[in-house]
């Protein structure tokens, strides 16, 4: 029984719907979908909201008929192409063997099933059983080209979330190029909308911006080939009068780690036109006939509660369907890191004494941050030499974690997979797999390099060498840093045709890396960082479900970094630490009990000197551990309010 999704055969209108939400669409002329509604819970359709037939002929009429009243240029559509007389930002684009991008996608058939199909080497919501959700398949068909482009909705029972995402198949027997391709296009009308983002920099990410959505096109995005510090891919449409506790609003997260784009339009007719999907700077791919493209997955919900209930939706998904393994209603230990106490001055007798202390107070576990491996006595090298510093460590790294282990507290370290230095055994080794141009200095940020991720036996290299660390310490945390973007995006396993498809399959390396990892390794809580925070988004919370939320560890920055982050991310998530004072990124002094109600809000830990504390701070750091594992539960995965901006308390 399809008690989930309905298809009125008469009208040609499909319903999706829980208790909560509706979203309806139908077939029009031409094989056109049209967008009617979303918003709260429709109990029946009626057919009120058909898009009324007035003369449109100044904005093309579909090919081979005489009448004006309909366009597509105009018409409300669930997802269009270049080409089909439609001029908003289409949601995509393909180059054919002639030259011509023109397409006419017009609807083919449905499927309703139950329960989710899985994206094929990308990150999604999931289901545990089929009747938690269905999913509705719309095809569209480009006759010409024999191009089908599947359009999948899953709507889910108990949480107001509907997922989106395209399959494209070329039926046809010419290969044909994808120079964009969207997940979802949704176009609102009559709306007086203001756009919220969650723009930043790094140590000053998901900053709240809210603005008044105007006529043209605004695009939100990355295109450093991480979904950036700069623009985090989350997007929320609301009401100008919308507020944290009433009114509508309408929010989209990309679950995808890699260049992304978020396109509104609002049009001639006062209609607002949303596009989201992969950025197509620089993006191209090749379809060859009989092969097919996935597009990552957006989740979509809609609130008429205010800001509040919208983030819930977004946090309840996440717990329930994006987190995956042992960790979904885990508690998160808490930690102590190394790294603001002794950078990379360091040895095994030095730590011992952090370990020690941190016994003392209560702490769960001890996390060794950058430079056990190799020689990294600085950040000039050794990034790719994932074996132990014998003059740091001379029983090794497992050794040091025995220890660790034996005092009954757990223990994590730093990696950082994707890069490479040049001062390494691995550049000495394997030049070629750093990311390069044949002729072209190579950029260096931070002293490093990339690795190419699109190259199989990079993957499998790493996997092998992190996979022994794992087995050597009995690992229990691995934070994963990426310290730096892609310049130079290149890979000598493509020609010259297909470059640019380098950079979705440079992520797809990545989501292969971390599935095979935490697979083997299920026991492991994994936790992503990118200069903090500059790859915080879904698709790295499916396979890590903690995520560094800035290197910015001051107290004050924190409030405005953590508010941001609320509107589409769970506290759970949210590595805290307490870092010393002054602090390291910004020079403020505050109290240790401030710094520690900020902290609070998330995976709680210290990025400190125990042994430099005093008597009295270390009685404090004992009530604040204890306090903490009283009350994280519900810091981490109670249900999570905003009260108001940290502008007006």
């Amino acid at each position: 029984m399809n008690d989930l999704i309905e298809f009125d055969s008469k009208r040609q209108v499909f319903h999706l719907h829980n208790g909560n939400i509706s979203y309806i669409f139908s077939v029009e002329e031409g094989g056109t979908l049209c967008h009617l509604y979303f918003g709260r819970r429709v109990q029946k359709y009626h057919g009120e909201l058909k898009y009324p037939r007035v003369d449109r002929g100044f904005s093309g009429n579909l090919p081979g008929s005489l009448d004006r009243t309909f366009s597509r240029d105009t018409l409300p559509k669930e997802y269009s192409g270049a080409g089909e007389m439609d001029y908003h930002t289409p949601a995509t684009i393909v180059r054919q063997e002639n030259g011509s991008n023109a397409l006419m996608l017009k609807y083919k058939n449905y499927k309703i099933e139950d329960g989710k199909p899985k994206l094929e080497g990308l990150p999604a919501a999931y289901v545990e059983n089929e009747k938690e959700a269905q999913t509705l398949t719309i095809t569209l068909e480009d006759e010409l080209t024999g191009l089908e482009y599947d359009l999948l909705y899953t709507v889910y029972r108990e949480v107001s979330i509907i997922t989106r995402s395209v399959k494209v198949r070329n039926t046809g027997k010419k290969t044909v190029f994808l120079e964009k391709v969207a997940s979802l296009q949704l176009d609102f009308v009559d709306r007086d909308f203001d756009s919220i983002c969650l723009p930043g920099a790094h140590a000053n990410e998901r900053h709240l911006e809210r603005s008044s959505v105007g006529y043209g096109i605004q695009k939100f995005g990355s295109i450093r080939g991480t979904s950036s510090h700069q623009m985090n891919p989350f997007l929320a449409l609301a009401d100008r009068k919308t507020d944290e506790f009433s009114g509508d609003v309408y929010g989209f997260a990309f679950a995808y780690s890699g260049n992304h784009s978020f396109e509104v339009e609002k049009d001639q007719i006062d209609q607002t036109h949303l596009v989201i999907g992969i950025n197509d700077y620089n993006f191209s791919w090749k379809l060859d006939a009989g092969s097919e493209f996935q597009t990552p997955e957006v989740l979509m919900t809609y609130s008429d509660q205010g800001l509040n209930k919208m983030s819930q939706a977004f946090h309840e998904i996440i717990r329930e369907r994006i987190v995956r393994s042992k960790f979904k209603h885990a508690d998160r230990p808490i930690l102590v890191n190394n790294w603001e106490a002794t950078y990379f001055d360091f040895n095994e007798e030095k730590l011992k004494t952090i370990v020690d202390e941190a016994e003392n107070l209560g702490i769960e576990m001890f996390v060794l941050d950058d430079g056990w491996f190799g020689h990294r006595d600085n950040d000039l090298t050794s990034l790719g030499d994932w074996f132990v510093d014998q003059k740091k460590f001379l029983n090794g790294v497992g050794g040091f974690a025995s220890r660790v282990h034996k005092l009954g507290m757990k223990f994590g370290l730093w990696f950082e997979p994707e890069m490479i230095s040049i001062d390494s055994k691995l550049y000495e080794d394997h030049p070629d797999w750093m990311i390069q141009t044949k002729g072209r200095l190579a950029t260096p940020a931070r002293h490093q390099f990339v690795l190419d991720m699109a190259r199989q036996e990079v993957v499998d290299d790493i996997f092998n060498k992190i996979s022994a660390v794992i087995k050597d310490t009995k690992l229990d945390y691995i934070k994963w840093d990426m310290n730096r973007t892609i310049t130079e995006a290149f890979t000598a396993t493509l020609p010259a045709n297909r470059q640019q498809e380098f950079a979705h399959r440079y992520i797809l390396g990545v989501y292969q890396l971390y599935e095979r990892l935490t697979q083997a390794f299920p026991s492991v809580l994994f936790e992503s960082c990118a200069s903090g925070g500059g790859r915080f988004d879904l698709g790295m919370m499916y396979y890590a479900p903690q995520a560094w939320c800035s290197d910015d560890t001051d107290a004050v920055e924190r409030i405005y970094i953590q508010d941001g982050t609320s509107y589409g991310y769970i506290p759970s998530m949210w590595g805290a630490h307490v870092s010393a004072v002054p602090n390291d990124q910004v020079g403020r002094v505050t109290s240790l009990d401030t710094r520690a109600k900020v902290a609070y809000f998330g995976a709680f830990g210290y990025e400190l000197d125990l042994n430099e504390l005093s008597e009295e701070e270390q009685e404090t750091v004992k009530e604040q551990v204890a306090f903490y594992k009283q009350q994280r539960h519900l810091f981490q995965h109670g249900t999570f309010y905003r009260i108001d901006s940290p502008d007006t308390a």
